[in-house]
């Protein structure tokens, strides 16, 4: 959600301020823009659309420069016009990007008027711009100026600022929103994402909150949210650019769905090594695991589901009592907490505003601990937590999750064989048992992904509809949320997931020859009341889809489609049955001939509320 670039440099920087943000396009956006210190003025070129129209206005304007900052905006406060894109500027002096909500802008934007400034958008950021021209008129330095501003910003925001006065110079700071720092020889860059410097630099600082760096060519100052100077680490990032390209794929979400027997299997690797021990989730996790009663999971969206599916494995195999809750929820109620339950939050980019939010609430209430489960090395989240546990999914581009769900799942059904094994409930027979499904869950995966060719023939069926219905019973209900969630996200279909017991308590109404509905029906020990369920849809002129695995003894029948995937791979069963509902979205969404990997109104990185 939204993205920030900026460079100072030797030579022009113009091109790595566009090639970062087409790499930050994945976040979501509706506007780009660029503005850069050339001929002593400050020059700009902002376009609603895509990088590449912002790119081609910028060719034609020869825009060059050494120093200078690029954004792409996801409206939240004014509509999508280009008075309203980013960079923001004040008095020709001053040039700001800005991603996060500014809470306290409206007052600001009053006291600012008061003192003369007149404002161009209807924006919170544009606030920040004036007030940093403000300040900078008292102090004549612009580190001083957005060090001064910066305290009287309510809310979250990563801010990059440049200033006439001070050509150069790069000053940003970060409270609540991703924000890193990457160092060159000759040049240093700032950007939201490590992706979008990747072709410049893998070395990276990772700001914290309230940090506040200056960069020049050369060097890289840092003062901390107690104005002190400080060293933060400097990481070497392992993101590949290849990860970061379409290869021979159409869509990124169609590489990443069949990137995910190979996601599954880095995962995996460290729990084959040393089995399922509490090692694997950091150094105070044997006693921190031993020693809980309890677990608390608080996740969003894709996250949330996987949670959901947590729940049945960490209560049924460690015997441990288990609350999933929607993280942007749970942080605005009054908790109560038990002093010795793990709070676990899930977050692919570990930067989701509302998770990191609901993790300070929960410590804040008493909980003896947190675990992260997150994908991105180094991120908020995995910092704020006692214990991580580091999914391999390799980069996520496309915005509705793939990989990242399966390998959370995998994360968490390790997390729950590990409490049970430590409460005596898994014995060694049972750890070889639940190691061996591992071992053949990416073989498992990639028969379901050979079901394409059969699944894609389903999409014709599903594109001229506006409604559908997914049903799953026990562990596989949380699979039916996330098949639904898939469709509405990148189809633009309306989509719900019931329990399929659920069926015959009001959703059976919806329910005639217009709607179609997804069946999740694995040979487990509810199949038969799955099949009962069909009937009422059947008896009803429904149109049934269902996914059933190889031994399920399923027959095709009129208005009984049957897609059979691999036999059944008990525990891990789920994780087997994400890949199906992960294809027919994506299908029938290139049938409707939406935006695959961009749908509308959705960002990969949620970091505002």
């Amino acid at each position: 959600m939204c993205g920030i670039v900026g460079a100072i440099a030797d030579h022009n920087v113009v091109p790595h301020l566009v090639e970062g943000l087409k790499r930050l396009e994945y976040r979501g956006y509706d506007s780009a823009g660029i503005a850069v210190l050339t001929g002593g003025a400050i020059e700009r070129v902002r376009r609603v659309g895509r990088v590449a129209e912002m790119e081609n206005a910028a060719a034609e304007q020869q825009l060059q420069g050494f120093l200078g900052i690029g954004h792409t905006r996801w409206a939240t406060h004014g509509g999508v016009t280009e008075p309203n894109a980013h960079p923001h500027v004040s008095h020709g002096q001053i040039a700001v990007v800005h991603n996060g909500i500014i809470e306290n802008h409206e007052a600001q934007r009053e006291r600012l008027k008061s003192l003369g400034y007149t404002f161009e958008s209807q924006t919170d950021t544009e606030v920040i711009a004036h007030l940093v021209h403000h300040y900078l008129q008292q102090t004549g330095e612009l580190f001083a100026a957005v060090q001064r501003a910066v305290r009287e910003l309510v809310g979250a925001y990563a801010i990059g600022v440049v200033s006439l006065a001070q050509p150069d110079e790069l000053v940003c700071a970060r409270m609540g929103c991703p924000l890193l720092i990457g160092l060159g020889e000759g040049q240093n860059y700032i950007a939201s994402d490590v992706s979008a410097i990747l072709s410049a630099t893998r070395r990276v600082i990772f700001l914290e909150d309230g940090d506040l760096a200056l960069l020049t060519r050369q060097s890289v100052k840092i003062i901390d949210a107690a104005d002190q100077p400080v060293e933060r680490k400097i990481h070497v990032s392992d993101v590949s650019l290849s990860s970061l390209e379409l290869g021979p794929y159409s869509h990124f979400m169609q590489k990443e769905i069949h990137e995910q027997p190979k996601a599954l299997s880095d995962t995996i690797e460290a729990v084959l090594d040393a089995g399922f021990c509490p090692a694997l989730f950091g150094d105070r996790a044997d006693t921190v695991l031993r020693e809980l009663e309890g677990v608390k999971i608080l996740a969003c969206g894709t996250s949330y589901y996987a949670g959901l599916t947590a729940k049945y494995w960490i209560e049924s195999i460690a015997g441990v009592l288990c609350d999933v809750e929607i993280a942007s929820e749970y942080r605005y109620r009054e908790a109560w907490v038990h002093p010795k339950h793990l709070v676990v939050t899930i977050s692919q980019s570990g930067e989701t505003l509302d998770t990191m939010e609901a993790l300070k609430y929960a410590k804040s209430k008493g909980h003896c601990a947190a675990l992260s489960i997150c994908n991105v090395a180094e991120s908020a989240i995995p910092r704020a937590s006692e214990l991580v546990f580091y999914t391999r999914a390799g980069a996520e581009i496309g915005v509705a999750s793939t990989k990242a769900f399966t390998t959370q799942l995998v994360a968490l059904f390790t997390l729950a064989v590990t409490l049970g094994k430590l409460r005596g409930r898994v014995d060694a027979a049972a750890e070889a048992g639940y190691l061996e499904a591992l071992r053949h869950l990416p073989g498992s995966v990639q028969h379901a992904l050979n079901l394409e060719p059969q699944i894609k023939a389903w999409s014709e069926r599903f594109a001229p509809k506006n409604d559908a219905l997914f049903l799953g019973r026990g562990l596989h209900y949380p699979i039916a949320l996330e098949g639904a969630l898939k469709l509405k996200e990148i189809s633009y279909i309306h989509a719900e997931a019931y329990p399929a017991g659920e069926l015959k308590h009001g959703p059976l109404a919806l329910v005639d020859q217009n709607m179609p509905v997804v069946v999740i029906a694995p040979n487990d020990a509810l199949l038969e009341k799955v099949k009962s369920n069909m009937q009422e849809v059947r008896a009803r002129g429904g149109e049934l889809f269902v996914f059933a695995d190889l031994d399920s003894h399923f027959s095709e029948s009129e208005g009984v489609h049957v897609i059979r995937t691999p036999r059944h791979v008990g525990v891990l069963s789920a994780v087997v049955h994400a890949i199906p509902v992960q294809l027919l979205a994506y299908h029938v969404a290139l049938a409707r001939g939406t935006d695959v990997d961009k749908p509308r109104n959705l960002a990969k990185s949620v970091t505002v509320e």
